[in-house]
């Protein structure tokens, strides 16, 4: 905006456009001819807007109250045989100033435009006063009414400024009567100065108080109406004075607008303001919206005049030489451009605004309406000459929206990219964001000479936050294309947060994933990681350390600072690398994890980790594992993300110690890491002990650090060890675990843990091995898996291991048979060990001597070794009648090996006992059948019924008395005294007993006689002897069946 000095400067050319269209205002009623009131426009006096329409008086005293349509709505006589010459209108309330043939001095009138009387049609007459500053009469030059009404200032012909303080409380005051208005009090004097100008500076926030200007013809002055320190006397703000009708208040009624020859200036409560260098003479000025109207004073035109607008006219004209126009120009002076400019035969008349338009009257009364071209007509103008500076400026000062300035914008960026002006394009585009599509923007600059520009581009796209991650991902290109390694740690630290709209910094600038996508393919790691740790992506931070950098020891301490829980599924992922590369570290940290029920600590020098969440589950893993795979240095595919935002760490208030990778890009030091990043050392949750089976995996290439896991956390976690046979070691229990799922876990501990023992290289040879193996199967308090052990034991070839856990599990026969192969595979002392074990296991298992039997006679060799003990065998299964004979021979004979003279003793003393068993059966059968004998003729003979009974029992069975007188004698051959018997007893009692119990054996035999499935089974078992026993029970005699049920 140009501002001049002193008026000594030349003026520059105001650029002028036709922003303003002239249309004839005509009669609503008739359409030939102007507006009725306007029809005697010579008699008007002055013309004032209000807020219930336009208001013009005359010279008669009359006022008219005109409508949109310039209708006279309402009219009245407001001063009674005189003028009107000053109205001003604020809140419906109308004041006029005019002239009375009654009285030598102004009135003063105060109306109501809201409340009109019905017959006269005139508004409420409020109060009425003259105007009276001394004796003598002097006229008012000008007034000014603040916009609260409370403050009317009233400048005189003589340089006298008279205000009325509290008008307000005067005029709405119902006690005062017509005349009652506030005392005047006169704050300025000039006598040689005629006043020309007045206008109240209305309150504002960064000025509460009211101020008057006032004009006179040297000086403009400032006079303070309100607040603390008002009532003083004017101070002089500038020598410079203006013409009546050339002082009026700017649009924002702020500062007065004193129009000058030379030049049009702005004044301030202080000082002089902006100055426009407008030359020529000015009968008035006026205001509309943002611009300022000049009304030139009559004069003749030329040719050569400087004005085009007087030029066209001298050209187009048809009046007579020597004829005056008057030049009306609307021009806009925040952006130095004339917005209309026209010129008139007949003279102006007036010039006011109303329903946003301006109108101006000639003398002639033909009144013109200057309506304003859309804003978007105006536009075209300029972007057609260019002009997109002066086109943002007056969006701008017109309060377009951001979306039509963005439009300019737009325009203009896309005018200077044409011109190959691509650094001022840019800026142009800067403005657009948020309006226009980034893309848009970002194609015309992807050529690699363009580049620069498109970094500024993206770079004020991401501190707005409207980038996407494909904006991400192209700024964060062009930095490592451009090895701006500067520009990129700026970007990431001072980019870091952005405040969101409740005020809260919690969100991104940019796409977080992306940015550490980039970096991390660019080879920036340091950058990468110190997003990933910011921010607490664990998972990011830990695959940057591990996959890319290689910094093992690092994410060693960032997984313990993780605390357990939050640092279980990346231990998962990254378990079995930190363990190839920090063996030891990574196993203490798994074991503190393991074991702990207290927050991870963090040593000095010594990382501090967490765990790992891994699904598995059963006794043992090592049997699916290759143990002896060539460790795996890295990763070598990234799994999928685990969100572990929500991690359950509190920051830490130190900084991790971070080991340098050896990157191609050290030009710059990395962005240091933030303190508030780190999870802290100490939660208020308490601390849940995962399962060590998650982490058996991990172990796959380190068996002797799997065995110092196993072994440290059976031992701290549960008290258990190998050495320790009695009660387990004193441990802290965890309340909250869940019994079912640790003893689980211990089975799965030793099953892994004894497999190790035999798995360990050199282990068949090692004594320290093999005894810890055995003596995990001896301590019968470890809680692992026999049938587990078993397996492994016959897998691995651990013969002790075997031995033992047959021998608790009482499968002697199987270690016998084990033996027996380890024979028949070539070891000469598996046979000696067969008959050890026999000795050992024989007298509690006597069917095992049948098996060795059979296995030392099955070769010549071992029979020819252990003669001596085939004897004993004989022997213990002679005694204790383990084998038939005929069985022995069966299993002598089968083969060749066993010779007679092997068992000629033993076969002459079978076959001699067996002889004395025939012959003391042959005795008894003789024996038996005497009696049979003995038994069937005392049957005839009781049977024969003509065959008498003699009885010579003289002794009583019962009493062992001597029998007398009367007796009862039985068949059986026992006789009674009969008062020894029960009566009515028929029954010898001797014999009763004996008889009942044989008729309850056959009565038994009878039913046993139907359960067939029994008896099938004894035969089974049996064999001929159950056929005999079910003979002799007359089971199969179903003949005798009638005999037992009579």
């Amino acid at each position: 905006m140009a501002q001049l000095a002193s008026s000594a400067n030349p003026a520059p050319a105001w650029r002028q456009f036709p922003f303003f269209d002239v249309v004839p205002v005509k009669d609503i009623h008739d359409l030939a001819s102007q507006p009725e009131v306007f029809q005697k426009t010579p008699e008007i006096s002055t013309i004032t807007p209000s807020s219930a329409g336009l208001v013009i008086a005359d010279i008669h005293g009359s006022v008219y109250l005109v409508n949109r349509d310039f209708e006279i709505a309402k009219s009245w006589i407001a001063h009674t045989g005189g003028r009107v010459t000053h109205m001003a209108e604020r809140k419906g309330i109308l004041i006029t100033l005019g002239e009375e043939d009654t009285a030598r001095h102004p009135f003063l009138k105060v109306w109501d435009l809201q409340t009109f009387d019905k017959k006269t049609g005139a508004p409420l007459l409020l109060r009425s006063a003259k105007v009276q500053s001394g004796n003598r009469p002097h006229p008012v030059s000008v007034i000014a009414l603040s916009a609260s009404l409370s403050f009317l200032a009233i400048g005189l012909g003589d340089g006298t400024v008279i205000l009325y303080r509290h008008l307000d409380q005067s005029i709405y005051s119902a006690s005062g009567s017509l005349t009652t208005l506030p005392k005047p009090r006169v704050i300025h004097e000039s006598p040689t100065e005629p006043i020309t100008g007045l206008g109240f500076r209305e309150p504002a926030e960064d000025s509460p108080s009211l101020y008057l200007f006032i004009v006179t013809t040297n000086r403009v002055l400032c006079y303070q109406a309100s607040g603390k320190g008002s009532g003083g006397t004017p101070t002089a703000v500038d020598e410079i004075g203006a013409g009546l009708g050339c002082a009026t208040m700017d649009w924002k009624a702020r500062d007065i607008v004193v129009a000058r020859d030379e030049a049009i200036y702005l004044f301030g409560t202080e000082s002089r303001g902006a100055c426009y260098a407008y030359e020529g003479p000015k009968s008035s000025i006026y205001t509309h919206r943002n611009y300022i109207v000049i009304v030139s004073p009559p004069f003749t035109p030329s040719a050569s005049a400087a004005s085009a607008t007087v030029r066209n006219f001298v050209a187009k004209s048809t009046a007579p030489p020597g004829s005056d126009i008057t030049k009306v120009t609307v021009f806009d002076p925040e952006n130095q451009y004339v917005a209309h400019s026209s010129t008139f035969t007949d003279g102006v008349r007036e010039v006011f605004s109303g329903w946003g338009k301006l109108y101006v009257l000639p003398n002639d009364g033909k009144l013109l309406c200057l309506e304003e071209k859309p804003t978007s007509a105006k536009l075209e103008m300029l972007y057609r000459k260019g002009l997109y500076t002066l086109a943002l400026n007056i969006a701008e000062t017109q309060k377009l929206d951001d979306a039509h300035i963005a439009d300019i914008h737009k325009q203009y960026g896309d005018h200077l990219y044409g011109k190959g002006d691509y650094d001022n394009a840019m800026q142009q585009y800067i403005q657009t964001i948020g309006h226009v599509q980034p893309s848009y923007v970002i194609r015309k600059f992807l050529d690699a000479q363009r580049i620069h520009n498109l970094v500024t581009y993206l770079q004020e796209l991401h501190s707005l936050g409207l980038a996407n991650s494909d904006h991400t991902t192209l700024l964060l290109n062009t930095y490592t294309k451009l090895k701006d390694v500067t520009r990129l740690d700026s970007f990431i630290k001072r980019e870091s947060l952005r405040t969101s709209a409740d005020g809260n910094k919690d969100e991104l600038p940019f796409d977080l994933d992306t940015a550490i996508r980039v970096c991390r393919q660019a080879g920036y790691f340091e950058h990468a990681s110190y997003l990933a740790k910011k921010y607490e992506r664990h998972e990011e931070y830990l695959r940057i350390q591990i996959e890319d950098a290689g910094n093992y020891r690092d994410a060693l301490t960032y997984l313990r600072r993780l605390g357990a829980e939050a640092a279980e599924s990346n231990l998962a992922r990254y378990g079995r690398a930190m363990l190839d590369n920090l063996s030891e570290e990574t196993t203490d940290l798994l074991i503190d994890i393991c074991t702990s029920l207290s927050p991870l600590t963090i040593e000095s020098d010594e990382p501090e980790p967490a765990p790992a969440k891994q699904s598995s589950s059963g006794p043992s893993y090592l049997s699916y594992l290759a143990l002896n795979r060539t460790s795996v240095a890295s990763l070598s595919s990234p799994a999928e993300n685990i969100p572990t935002s929500s991690a359950h760490g509190v920051k830490a208030s130190e900084s991790l110690t971070r080991r340098e990778s050896d990157t191609s890009r050290t030009s710059t030091p990395p962005p240091a890491t933030p303190a508030t990043s780190t999870p802290a050392k100490v939660r208020a949750t308490p601390v849940k002990r995962p399962s060590p089976r998650l982490y058996f995996a991990h172990f796959v290439d380190h068996p002797h650090h799997f065995v110092r896991f196993l072994e440290t956390v059976a031992r701290r976690r549960w008290g258990q060890t190998v050495e320790n046979t009695a009660e387990p070691l004193p441990v802290e229990a965890d309340p909250n675990a869940d019994e079912q799922a640790e003893l689980r876990d211990q089975a799965a501990v030793w099953n892994t843990l004894f497999e190790l023992y035999l798995s360990q290289p050199g282990s068949a040879s090692d004594g320290r091995s093999n005894a810890k193996a055995l003596a995990v199967l001896q301590n019968t308090r470890l809680p692992y898996d026999p049938t587990h052990a078993l397996i492994l034991c016959s897998t691995r070839g651990f013969t002790a291991g075997l031995v033992l856990l047959w021998e608790r599990m009482g499968m002697q026969e199987d270690v016998i048979r084990f033996f027996m192969e380890r024979h028949q595979e070539g070891d000469a002392d598996a046979s000696a060990e067969v008959v050890r074990r026999l000795d050992q296991y024989g007298p509690e298992r006597p069917q095992l001597y049948p098996l060795v039997l059979r296995f030392l006679t099955s070769t010549p060799a071992l029979l020819t070794k252990h003669r001596e003990d085939v004897v004993h065998v004989l022997k213990v299964i002679d005694e204790e009648k383990i084998m038939p004979p005929v069985s022995v021979v069966q299993v002598l004979s089968r083969n060749s090996v066993a010779s007679v003279g092997l068992v000629k003793e033993w076969l002459m003393t079978r076959i001699k006992s067996a002889r004395e068993e025939v012959e003391t059966d042959q005795k008894l059968i003789a024996s038996y059948r005497a009696d049979t004998e003995a038994k069937l003729r005392q049957v005839e003979e009781l049977s024969d019924p003509d065959h008498p009974r003699v009885f010579h029992v003289t002794q009583c069975s019962a009493c062992q008395g001597g029998l007398d007188l009367p007796a009862v004698h039985f068949m059986c051959n026992h006789s009674y005294h009969q008062r020894c018997l029960p009566q009515n007893e028929t029954e010898c009692p001797n014999c009763a007993r004996e008889h009942g119990i044989i008729r309850e054996i056959r009565r038994n035999n009878e039913r046993l006689a139907d359960q067939h499935d029994l008896f099938l089974s004894e035969v089974r078992e049996g064999g001929f002897d159950a056929l005999a026993t079910g003979f002799s029970r007359v089971i199969l005699n179903l003949s005798r069946a009638g005999d037992v049920t009579a």
